[in-house]
């Protein structure tokens, strides 16, 4: 190997030793450097650390010192808790004895009211004991006045004297006896009607005085009227009835008070319209074969209600006349079917009392008997009901039920006086009897008046549908004895300038008042 080429690598390696010495020292700072970043890297996050451990310390001490302060403020409220019991309690021993007291206070001021009291009685102890020793001497006095007596002289004045004391107790027994008897017979009386009637419940259908017609075409009406209206002249003049014609399709209406004309006119047009031949002649042998047929449909009604009641033994004339009530109506109510009611009443409350039940039913199917033929006879139907049931030979009984039930006589009988009740409990029946409103009204009206023209009435007011009237009175005006004569005057003159159906109660009321005012 030549020089150069040595020399070359001997300058090369020293070149070469150069740059690893210098990559070298540049690797160690290098690496120094990374260490010291490193090392500050450390240091922050212990820093950072430490911080966190700090706060984490510094939380849960608060924490702890939050706990033991709200261990301190939970004992101090218990304490106080306590304390405050304590004070109660203190408060109520504290009340205790203020009440115990008052309480002896006012057992010493009730001792010695009682001392009091005894000295009081002790005194009239005395003067009691010198009134006996009194007596005792005048007893004494008696005694020897007595013994000079005969024996029945003795036995009347003990009997005097007996008499003399229990003359007293005597009345408050009567009265007590009136009073329990009367209590007695108002809840029996109740309690019978109350039977008589759930026996007896019937429904009512308000009837009126007029008969609808229904034609099988418009045409009919044309063949009824006739030519220049002479058949519905031969109808009207033949049974007494009006035919009313009006643009209501199909309809004809007879009108009339006449129950009987206006159902033998009915049938008589009914058949009519059947045949299809009108004429005057016509008319006139329908309507009087409309007669001949009322006559038996009257028997047959009258036959049937005595009948489904079970009465027998009734002249047949009679039952002819009960047939003809079922086409009368008083104040809306058929009076065969108010009858009927009646009669199933009157012998239900005639059994319940022990009474003639089948009498009683007699009596109250003919109390209205005369209502029949009040059209036809002159008199009220209580005068025509007791000659008719005169005439056919009735008991004595039915004929004076007939006559008082509506208080014109006097009753003989406990029947009568059924028949009066069941009379009433059936007129009286919401919606058995109707009338119009001009007519309630003013029998409301009518009894207002009646009540507040008599001196001493404040206010009246009539109500129940009519069947009460309630007084008011001026108490400074009218006592206790002078209200009684007031519902009596008042009910006098009702029963003198109205007519009603059933009865009207006249209740007086008389009432005082002490008011005043603390400030």
């Amino acid at each position: 190997m030549d020089l150069p080429t040595v020399a070359f690598a001997i300058v090369t390696l020293i070149i070469g030793l150069l740059t690893g010495y210098v990559y070298a020292t540049k690797a160690e700072k290098q690496k120094q450097k990374d260490a010291k970043q490193t090392a500050a890297l450390i240091v922050e996050d212990a820093n950072k650390e430490a911080e966190i451990l700090k706060k984490e310390a510094l939380l849960e001490a608060r924490e702890e010192i939050h706990s033991y302060r709200n261990e301190a403020e939970m004992e101090l409220k218990e304490r106080r808790h306590e304390i405050s019991l304590q004070e109660s309690r203190l408060d109520y021993r504290e009340d205790n004895l203020d009440r115990k007291e008052q309480s002896l206070g006012d057992k010493e001021k009730s001792m010695q009211q009682k001392e009091a009291q005894l000295a009081q009685s002790q005194e009239k102890v005395d003067q009691l004991e010198q009134e006996v020793n009194e007596k005792l001497a005048a007893q004494e006095q008696e005694l020897l006045r007595i013994g000079a007596l005969s024996k029945e002289e003795a036995q009347d004045i003990i009997l005097q004297k007996v008499d003399s004391e229990l003359s007293y107790e005597k009345a408050v027994r009567i009265k007590q006896f009136e009073d329990q008897t009367k209590a007695e017979s108002n809840r029996l009386a109740k309690d019978i009607l109350t039977v008589a009637i759930q026996r007896s419940a019937v429904d009512f259908v308000a009837e009126s005085t007029v008969s609808v017609i229904h034609l099988p075409n418009d045409d009919m009406k044309g063949r009824i009227i006739g030519r220049d209206g002479r058949n519905i002249r031969a109808i009207e003049s033949l049974t007494g009835m009006d035919l009313i014609i009006d643009d209501t399709p199909e309809t004809v209406v007879l009108s009339g008070f006449d129950p009987i004309r206006r159902e033998i006119a009915k049938m008589a047009i009914e058949r009519l319209i059947s045949d299809g031949r009108i004429h005057p002649g016509r008319i006139e042998e329908a309507v009087e074969r409309a007669r001949r047929d009322m006559d038996e449909r009257v028997r047959e009604i009258g036959e049937q209600a005595i009948f489904d009641l079970g009465i027998h033994s009734i002249h047949p004339d009679l039952i002819k006349i009960i047939g003809r009530m079922h086409f009368r109506t008083s104040y809306g109510q058929n009076v065969l079917t108010h009858s009927m009611e009646v009669a199933q009443l009157s012998a239900a409350l005639a059994a319940e009392l022990g009474e003639d039940a089948q009498l009683a039913k007699r009596a109250g199917l003919l109390h209205d008997i005369g209502k029949a033929l009040d059209s036809e006879v002159e008199g009220s139907h209580v005068e025509i009901g007791v000659q008719l049931a005169t005439r056919y030979q009735e008991p004595d009984t039915v004929i004076n039920a007939i006559a008082s039930h509506h208080g014109d006589v006097e009753a003989t009988s406990i029947i009568s006086c059924l028949v009066q009740v069941a009379d009433a409990i059936s007129a009286a029946r919401p919606g058995a009897r109707s009338e119009s409103l001009e007519n309630y009204l003013q029998r409301l009206e009518t009894l207002e008046n009646i009540s507040n023209q008599f001196d001493g009435v404040k206010e009246s007011y009539a109500i129940q549908a009519g069947r009460e009237v309630r007084i008011i009175v001026n108490p400074k005006e009218i006592d206790d004895l002078q209200a009684v004569e007031l519902a009596h005057n008042i009910r006098k003159e009702i029963e003198e300038q109205m007519e009603y159906p059933g009865n009207i109660k006249v209740t007086v009321i008389r009432e005082t008042r002490a008011v005043d005012y603390a400030k």
